[in-house]
């Protein structure tokens, strides 16, 4: 976490959560939800009518994912100075970037290393590491692909619908609160 973030913190320990305005989807990128946004539906799902709109600043994309954590309840979030702001996830909290040589990376650019990788029933390829859960990026399937025949990797089936619970995350903090 950044510094001035934690002086922040320090400074303003009460300040309110804020819900439903941040998601990340399934390729590692950030959107922004303003209320037209949420009034739409929600960020992941059926669709995804109320996804928002992706954000493009490089600065503030470097800050997000330099503060962004989970709390003790699974809930991801991003630590905007004195304020967490809840993350609406499409799909897993992390989603991770395979390279040639099968080294892995979430998309905050954190390397970690594979303990375990697990297909679901729709074909999605996602890891479990010394960093956390997450899904892999779908340009890179083609490595994980290589791995398995090679038998460096060996997938473990499980079903999509147990993946929050399984793996101790919160798709959408926002609901929580109502």
């Amino acid at each position: 976490m950044d510094e001035i973030v934690k002086q922040a913190l320090l400074k303003w320990p009460n300040v309110p959560a804020c819900h439903g305005w941040l998601g990340l989807d399934a390729r590692g990128n950030w959107f922004m939800r303003d209320e037209r946004a949420q009034a739409l539906g929600p960020f992941a799902g059926a669709g995804a009518p109320g996804k928002g709109s992706a954000l493009k600043h490089a600065k503030l994309i470097e800050f997000i994912q330099r503060n962004y954590q989970p709390d003790a309840l699974g809930q991801w979030f991003f630590q905007n100075g004195p304020q967490r702001v809840y993350v609406e996830l499409e799909a897993t909290p992390l989603i991770w970037r395979v390279h040639e040589d099968l080294s892995i990376q979430d998309h905050c650019g954190r390397p970690a290393l594979l303990q375990h990788c697990f297909l679901d029933e729709l074909g999605r390829v996602y890891l479990i590491t010394s960093t956390g859960f997450g899904l892999v990026h779908s340009l890179d399937i083609g490595y994980v692909a290589d791995a398995v025949e090679q038998g460096r990797w060996q997938p473990q089936n499980v079903l999509c619908a147990d993946l929050p619970t399984r793996f101790s995350y919160v798709p959408s903090p926002s609901l929580l609160q109502k």
